[in-house]
């Protein structure tokens, strides 16, 4: 039976600087690691790309909270935050994330991004019908 209204939410706050930090240790494997290709070559293009990778970052955060799991048994490319046409962002899971969304009747993840110069913050809530 579908599961109807909102099933969870989460969200997330991140120093912007601590994800340039990141980048400056480890390179570009960080970012393999935590962003799909997709994801990068839409932060790079951006004129703060690490505004845009922190925003990410905590979005990824926020929907593997609203998932009920964090991130036990997934992997930040589980997770992919996508702005086609330049509209509202959409969150598409992959992997094990979509599994578990699957499993607990998730058919939307809306999300909110935002920072200021010093943080990013993401909301998401996860709801069992679709929504848009």
């Amino acid at each position: 039976m579908p599961q109807h209204g909102i099933i969870g939410a989460g969200t997330d706050i991140i120093e912007i600087a601590r994800i340039k930090q990141a980048y400056e240790r480890i390179g570009d494997r960080f970012l393999e690691k935590v962003f799909t290709p997709g994801e990068r070559s839409f932060c790079d293009e951006r004129r703060d790309r690490f505004s845009c990778y922190a925003a990410r970052f905590a979005a990824k955060e926020a929907v593997l909270k609203a998932l009920g799991t964090g991130l036990a048994g997934c992997s930040f490319t589980d997770v992919e935050v996508r702005r086609p046409d330049g509209g509202r962002p959409e969150v598409t899971l992959h992997g094990a994330a979509a599994e578990i969304a699957k499993e607990k009747g998730i058919a939307s993840i809306l999300i909110s991004m935002s920072h200021s110069r010093e943080n990013a913050v993401a909301f998401a809530i996860a709801t069992g019908e679709e929504v848009f």
